[in-house]
């Protein structure tokens, strides 16, 4: 008996079976995730997000966009501002250990 063996892209890390299966993620990919679970976990929406850190709505649309691949370091503090969590503190998360290379 055969076993093929394929790599998997999950949208998260999780436990399965006791074994850990951790996603493939590039760092524009795990911002956004980090941002969606802040918001999600505090009830607040993309437009009042906006308004706590001083950007447009679009803005924040827009780098929640899977399609657009770059975001603004400068855009990203404000972001964190209006969460009031420094940038440090945003990267410190699990989320961003072992992240894929970037250079193909």
């Amino acid at each position: 008996m055969k076993i093929k063996f394929t790599q998997v892209r999950i949208r998260r890390n999780e436990y399965f079976n006791n074994i850990f299966v951790g996603e493939i993620m590039l760092i524009k990919e795990a911002i956004v995730k980090h941002l969606q679970d802040i918001c999600k976990k505090r009830n607040i929406r993309y437009n009042e997000l906006a308004t706590l850190s001083g950007v447009t709505p679009s803005t924040v649309y827009s780098l929640m966009d899977e399609n657009r691949k770059d975001l603004s370091v400068i855009t990203l503090k404000k972001l964190c501002d209006g969460l009031d969590i420094s940038i440090s503190d945003f990267f410190d998360d699990d989320l961003f250990r072992g992240l894929e290379q970037e250079i193909k």
